[in-house]
């Protein structure tokens, strides 16, 4: 009996995040908020931002309601001193330790590649690409603290394959699939893993009038295999999971959770 309580004591730890500490940008909405409530059930303590500041405090009141750990503060990541004074606060909440880092904001808007104006370029590779990537840096003395951590890029399929949502943040994707090889070979010493993850079509406002199209939704499902868009919460069980001690050999991986759509070549879609 001894032995079955030790192994089900081993199988619990290292499928739990209890007293690990998080922090998740753009976590009011969509993908980002998911993300908060996968993190904070399974037992982290979470720290979130967000630009949108009465958003985020109705945020923080229904997790404090639901008995989670969230505390949140208001900053545009796509401006650097922003994400300096975050992560002094990030640093402050937790005692200068931090165990997970979940890249999440990214924008977008579409236009043929030769109408991009260098504003456009600017602004949405400093809000995709150039906020992870310097969060990373600011990030790394706190993860390398807690003696293993764990940094998951929330990235795009449009980094792993060819669609027409625009070559600028293509662009920022697929860099950001590259920055998790680069990251998880420089910093492995440290005991910090990173990893990409890249959805298809997910429910959230950032494409809801995309998804309000029957056109645009048909000609997504005939590429998908399993013949619907993702929710939410299909993303944030798998950063979870990239984030817990069961997943601690896995590292500058890029995940696409897309219902096979990166997957499907010329094979006719069923139903």
């Amino acid at each position: 009996m001894a032995a079955v309580a030790d192994t089900a004591g081993s199988v619990a730890r290292r499928w739990s995040l209890h007293g690990m500490t998080a922090l998740v940008t753009g976590g009011s909405r969509g993908i980002g908020r998911a993300v908060v409530e996968e993190l904070a059930a399974l037992g982290a303590a979470v720290h979130t931002c967000s630009r949108k500041e009465d958003e985020l405090r109705e945020r923080v009141k229904e997790w404090e309601a639901k008995g989670f750990r969230v505390t949140g503060s208001v900053c545009d990541v796509s401006v650097r001193e922003q994400r300096e004074r975050l992560l002094s606060d990030v640093a402050e909440r937790f005692g200068d330790k931090l165990n997970i880092l979940v890249n999440n904001v990214g924008t977008n808007f579409t236009k043929p590649t030769t109408e991009y104006s260098a504003d456009d370029y600017s602004f949405l590779m400093a809000t995709n690409l150039e906020s992870a990537y310097h969060l990373c840096q600011l990030a790394h003395p706190l993860l390398k603290a807690s003696g293993s951590g764990s940094i998951v890029l929330i990235s795009s399929v449009c980094g792993v394959v060819a669609v027409c949502t625009g070559s600028v943040y293509a662009m920022t994707k697929g860099a950001m699939n590259q920055l998790a090889k680069n990251l998880a070979c420089e910093w492995a010493k440290d005991n910090i893993r990173t990893n990409s993850v890249a959805p298809w079509y997910i429910k959230t406002p950032l494409v809801e009038g995309d998804l309000s199209r029957k056109d645009y939704v048909d000609n997504i499902l005939c590429r998908t295999p399993q013949r619907r868009v993702g929710e939410p919460e299909e993303i944030s069980s798998l950063v979870a999971f990239l984030s817990m001690p069961c997943s601690s050999y896995i590292t500058g991986q890029t995940i696409s959770v897309d219902g096979g759509m990166t997957v499907h070549g010329l094979y006719p879609v069923q139903g």
